[in-house]
């Protein structure tokens, strides 16, 4: 089980409600496709996703990058048993759609990345930086349970 400090849950929380969940997600997903396109194996029924234009462009990938951000929505209200909360979502990309774990690391250094362009240093501050970071490597490890 992960400890939290009351700061750890205020910067959190103050990243979360500080971002468009429709504007990072989208961002986080074709960043993750452009960057590392090696990923884009496990979307093929997204259609065209040949350069960055067509990436930026996909409405698949823009929907894809809503339902990431609604996931780690449950994380955030559910910071105390994220393992739990992402059960099933880890059995699915486990044995459903075979998805190597290490691109849950790649998804989440693109949600950071992208975050942090949009908040800015002053907003997103080494404190907070360090708080989101401890977040998604929790998130990355509850998606990875199935795996072990």
């Amino acid at each position: 089980m992960v400890e939290w400090t009351a700061a750890e849950r205020k910067a959190i929380a103050s990243v979360w409600g500080s971002i468009s969940a429709d504007e990072i997600g989208p961002q986080s997903v074709a960043r993750l496709l452009i960057v590392f396109p090696w990923t884009r194996r496990y979307f093929s029924s997204f259609g065209n996703l040949a350069d960055s234009a067509a990436i930026l462009g996909n409405p698949k990938v823009a929907n894809h990058g809503k339902t990431v951000m609604k996931a780690l929505d449950k994380a955030v209200q559910n910071l105390d048993n994220i393992k739990k909360t992402y059960t099933a979502l880890s059995v699915t990309h486990s044995e459903k759609l075979h998805v190597d774990p290490d691109n849950f690391k790649l998804l989440s250094e693109c949600i950071t990345v992208c975050i942090a362009a949009k908040l800015g240093p002053t907003v997103f501050d080494a404190y907070t930086h360090e708080a989101f970071y401890k977040f998604m490597c929790v998130v990355v490890s509850a998606l990875s349970k199935q795996y072990h």
